[in-house]
């Protein structure tokens, strides 16, 4: 089972509820309409003059959509014990879910794939990832390896994307909203720490990329040319374990022709060497 923090246990059911329910930007009004239930009976709950049932727990956490992690959380500040169940990713218990995604990380080959937890800490990738990761500082690739720290550090991937401004702003915006969703601090000091990293002065193209059009290219430049990439991301269906839910496999596609030539073709996957593309930067200062 996951551990619930001290501070967890001694913050009251209501407070927690109305913090949710502020942060999903719902008045009691919404929140009672969606639950089906009095706005005067979640007044008094928010209040603390009515005590939540642990059916009644659960229902409001699933109004509010909150993060398996949080539902427990909830459950315990209101004196019941934790339902969902938090375990290793080597655990037994997963081991068809970690074949599932080994499947898929190199049924993805000779396209990188990648598995990340909810902090974006590397937790599996296939072999198609490793010619993206040269020329980065090694403080970067030491485990634990935080992939979004990774992409957008000048000493990371950073001054090998063309498009840096665009795919910096795409994963900044991204992480917001998960802040927002989570409310995890992990993620908001994160989140800091990458919007502290020297903005790329790039020139934005006159005419967009064909693949920009439907989707945020990831374009990085390399010896066998600029390679051009649209992100999909994975998620199990109906999780009841906490690190299976909040696991996300992270799948790259080639977003035209020559980028699929590339990878597909019997030469050694392309190398991006350290020095390349560094216009694009001048900070190499690590934030």
């Amino acid at each position: 089972m996951s551990i619930i923090s001290q501070q967890a246990i001694s913050q009251p059911i209501g407070g927690l509820l109305r913090e949710w329910r502020q942060r999903r930007r719902l008045s009691q009004l919404a929140l009672a309409c969606e639950a089906d239930i009095s706005t005067r009976h979640l007044s008094f709950l928010e209040t603390g003059r009515s005590r939540p049932s642990r059916e009644m727990v659960l229902h409001l956490a699933d109004r509010l959509d909150l993060p398996l992690r949080e539902r427990n959380r909830l459950l315990v500040a209101a004196g019941y014990a934790p339902v969902f169940s938090e375990r290793a990713l080597g655990d037994p218990a997963l081991q068809a879910a970690r074949r599932a995604v080994d499947l898929v990380l190199a049924g993805h080959e000779p396209y990188p794939a990648l598995a990340v937890d909810r902090h974006w800490i590397l937790i599996a990738a296939n072999g198609a990832l490793t010619p993206f990761l040269a020329g980065s500082a090694p403080a970067l690739l030491k485990p634990p390896v935080n992939v979004l720290r990774l992409g957008l550090h000048p000493e990371g991937l950073a001054p090998r994307i063309a498009n840096h401004g665009e795919w910096r702003a795409h994963l900044l915006a991204r992480l917001k909203r998960q802040v927002e969703l989570s409310a995890d601090p992990v993620l908001g000091d994160l989140l800091a720490e990458l919007q502290s990293y020297p903005a790329p002065r790039e020139r934005m193209p006159q005419v967009a990329p064909a693949e920009a059009a439907v989707a945020v290219p990831l374009r990085l430049r390399s010896d066998a040319g600029l390679l051009s990439f649209i992100s999909t991301t994975t998620v199990f269906g109906t999780p009841v374990d906490i690190t299976l839910a909040e696991l996300a496999l992270e799948s790259f596609f080639p977003a035209d022709a020559e980028t699929a030539a590339a990878l597909r073709s019997n030469a050694p996957l392309p190398r991006f060497g350290a020095g390349e593309g560094t216009e694009e930067c001048d900070s190499r200062e690590s934030s």
